[in-house]
């Protein structure tokens, strides 16, 4: 009976919810990698970012149309969770409350670097897609938070991190196989349901428009260069 149940298993993160954890884990490496690099590869460092809030576009509204583990109303809950999670006495599948905190600090977090990075620029050779509707001046005082911002996000990368070690290390709970696989110790009938493909062509739709707009496509053109003066015969 024993084996039977360790065997149970339950269906908790949807597809689309594995690939954004893993896409956003990438693009925020490479982000950073290519912040540090500078230079040409601040281009990229540009393009990284926009798809990030492309990424975290798609994540809030699959928040309200995913599955069950996926949306906000299932893991985000009040303070007498957290408290029972604390004492133990919490039980259940997806975010434990104390993580939920820790996914929206960092959704939070990278949706102002994401924004900020719009309207930044490196001083040098690089502005964000959004800078023409806020001049230099303000630009350059919003680069001074965007760079903030990625001290915060590297501490809240950190304790990410270092709970999934703890978990792994002390309390012998992988969360990183159900990240990978969807599945998860539990029940079959607590397994995950909602979400579906309409939803999903939605949310990729709304996500592509926000990323569309977020690249300056609706700002007008710049002016045309003036022609080059003639050089006097004399």
């Amino acid at each position: 009976m024993g084996r039977a149940s360790e065997a149970m298993k339950a269906y908790v993160w949807d597809l689309p919810t594995r690939l954004f954890h893993w896409s956003l884990v990438l693009l925020v490496i490479a982000a950073f990698v290519s912040a540090k690099i500078g230079g040409n590869a601040m281009l990229w460092h540009g393009r990284f970012g926009l798809t990030i809030l492309g990424l975290l576009v798609f994540r809030i509204i699959w928040g309200f149309a995913g599955s069950t583990y996926a949306r906000f109303t299932q893991f985000v809950r009040g303070p007498a969770a957290i408290r029972a999670y604390l004492q133990g006495a919490w039980q259940g599948l997806g975010h434990n409350p104390l993580g939920a905190l820790s996914v929206l600090a960092l959704l939070g977090v990278l949706a102002l670097q994401a924004s900020t990075g719009l309207l930044a620029n490196d001083d040098i050779a690089f502005e964000g897609y959004l800078v023409p509707l806020i001049g230099s001046e303000l630009s350059s005082k919003i680069t001074g938070i965007h760079e903030l911002l990625e001290t915060v996000l590297l501490l809240l990368v950190a304790a990410h991190v270092g709970a999934i070690v703890y978990y792994v290390r002390v309390k012998k709970h992988n969360l990183v196989q159900p990240m990978l696989t969807g599945w998860a110790a539990g029940k079959p009938e607590q397994s995950a349901t909602g979400g579906g493909a309409a939803a999903f062509v939605i949310a990729v739709l709304i996500a592509a428009g926000v990323v569309w707009a977020a690249s300056g496509a609706l700002l007008p053109p710049p002016p045309p260069a003036p022609p080059p003066s003639a050089a006097p015969l004399f």
